[in-house]
């Protein structure tokens, strides 16, 4: 195989993997149009999601996979505030919970002062961010290891190509909680 053939194939699976990606953000986004920013704020399931919380949160995610994929672990951190253990956290009983975790919930929700224009647009920039990152990376094979968390497999590495893989498909993911949210809010349906 020359070089013309693999920067073809590179080039090749570089585009499918940004269309999907792209795909599955214009998904979710579709689930907010004409909504106001107190209707994106609205919880109409028995769930704590909103519409607008839900862009937040993708927004969020892909933002630290992408900063994985250029930084490795140290860009996922999940550290514990002095004292505090995993065990803590999962029975309810830590005295402290860390900034990540605090900032994650939040992701969930619109703030006061938040508006849905606002929170589109920080998700614009992400995947304009991540798109270009995406496109410069020179091998998507390249690994690092996962960070430390109960929920991450004890010693994985996860190539560039499996983090993108893995933002798609939250995205996706939350794109159907969306339709869901926005046909119990309104009776619209964004497919």
């Amino acid at each position: 195989m020359n070089a013309t053939t693999t920067t073809s194939t590179l080039d090749g699976e570089r585009a499918d993997l940004l269309a999907e990606l792209a795909a599955a953000r214009s998904a979710l986004t579709r689930t907010v149009h004409g909504l106001s920013d107190e209707q994106s704020g609205e919880r109409p399931t028995a769930s704590a999601l909103c519409l607008g919380g839900l862009i937040k949160h993708v927004a969020s995610i892909e933002e630290g996979w992408v900063r994985f994929v250029l930084d490795g672990p140290s860009a996922l951190r999940y550290d514990l505030p002095d004292g505090v253990t995993w065990a803590d956290i999962a029975d309810g009983t830590a005295r402290e919970f860390p900034q990540w975790m605090i900032d994650h919930q939040n992701d969930f929700q619109m703030l006061p002062g938040e508006t849905l224009a606002g929170i589109l647009k920080r998700y614009a920039e992400v995947g304009a961010r991540s798109e270009e990152i995406i496109s410069s990376i020179t091998d998507l094979s390249a690994t690092h290891p996962l960070p430390e968390a109960p929920w991450n497999e004890r010693g994985a590495v996860w190539s560039a190509r499996r983090v993108v893989m893995h933002v798609i498909a939250e995205t996706a993911q939350h794109a159907g909680h969306a339709d869901i949210l926005r046909e119990t809010l309104d009776g619209q349906k964004s497919t």
